[in-house]
């Protein structure tokens, strides 16, 4: 057996996007066959390309391998002579008893290598560039979908779909993460696509008063009224930002905080929560999930159902007051950029209910 074949098959799978996890000997005390410095790639079925000792110890690894795999943590195991098969955890390392009579114990690293996750980008907008030209800087593959879209407009995106049709989409992409960046242009088309990916985080970069309207919008068009609540609009952390990049880099850090596990359960649980909603339900989740400041992103039905008069509440926030309330007559639906006083805000796929958005330090 080829001990350095671990090197061709991790280029192979991490090319391919496949998970697998790199296993070390950090020690042997003989009697074993393994020997510090042994390496080998194992794959969730089982697979082990490399040498890092004999069939003894194997079904330990394969077992640790795949746990390491559900969460992506690294982990230290020892494998020890012992009557019993069971294991121990000591802190620092997993312990399993190796009943084989060669003897001999191991120590050995179990690193798992993810595939990079996808977040996909829809619109072509300065926004939606941004997020394009940002996201592989933080580890991520990049999709992107917006009407007529050139590849050579996207160096940086891995996939570029020339068609927002939202059937079209799904048949063609897979993406935990999604952002809608249209500001403006065939946005409700580019909200029905995002929605037909049914992706773990959705965030939408508009003004809360736009975002209110589409909302309604989908919602009477036959979208699940659940799925459409859990739209983060505005979208991204409050960080001041104003220009395209510092907006992009603020929805980026959202995206960033739900793939390092700061998202919560609770978007299930909201699904369940939620009553039928109709137009004014989605409009009030939406408006009430913003002040003048900022916002709280995904703001819980039960909070919503609460709010019985929008409008009142919106002019009359504590950063606005009747100026605000002029703004808001003024404006239209249709807002292509998010307003200043309405910057991206935390935009975790949930935030407790008990966490209170007011713009002036609640």
């Amino acid at each position: 057996m080829n001990r350095n074949e671990w090197i061709t098959q991790a280029a192979r799978l991490q090319s391919a996007d496949q998970p697998f996890a790199l296993v070390t000997v950090l020690s042997a005390q003989a009697p074993t066959s393994g020997k510090a410095g042994d390496k080998a790639v194992v794959t969730p079925d089982g697979q082990i390309h490399g040498w890092i000792g004999g069939g003894c110890a194997q079904p330990a690894v394969i077992k640790t391998v795949r746990r390491a795999l559900l969460d992506g943590q690294p982990r230290k195991i020892r494998i020890a002579p012992s009557d019993e098969s069971a294991e121990r955890d000591l802190g620092d390392v997993l312990e399993f008893g190796m009943a084989c009579h060669s003897g001999g114990t191991l120590e050995l690293f179990i690193d798992p290598v993810m595939p990079s996750a996808m977040l996909t980008v829809v619109g072509d907008s300065p926004v939606a560039r941004a997020l394009v030209g940002l996201a592989p800087r933080v580890g991520l593959r990049v999709a992107v979908v917006a009407q007529g879209a050139q590849a050579a407009d996207f160096p940086d995106a891995d996939t570029v779909l020339n068609s927002d049709e939202a059937s079209q989409v799904s048949a063609r992409l897979s993406s935990p993460f999604v952002v809608v960046a249209t500001q403006g242009r065939r946005d409700l088309q580019g909200l029905k696509a995002a929605l037909a990916l049914q992706p773990q985080g959705l965030w939408f970069v508009a003004s809360a008063r736009k975002a209110a309207v589409l909302l309604d919008t989908l919602v009477t068009s036959g979208e699940d009224p659940a799925a459409v609540a859990r739209i983060v609009a505005p979208a991204g952390e409050f960080i001041g930002a104003q220009t395209p990049e510092e907006i992009a880099l603020s929805v980026l850090t959202s995206v960033v905080a739900a793939r390092r596990g700061r998202e919560s359960s609770a978007p299930a649980a909201q699904a369940a929560l939620t009553p039928p909603m109709g137009a004014s339900a989605v409009a009030t989740s939406a408006s009430v999930a913003s002040s003048c400041c900022s916002t709280t992103a995904a703001t819980e039905p039960k909070e919503a159902a609460k709010s019985k008069a929008l409008a009142p509440v919106a002019a009359s926030a504590c950063c606005g007051g009747s100026k605000q309330a002029a703004g808001q007559a003024a404006a239209t639906a249709t807002d292509a950029v998010p307003s200043r006083t309405v910057e991206p805000a935390l935009a975790l796929t949930a935030v407790p209910a008990s966490v209170k958005s007011s713009c002036c330090g609640g």
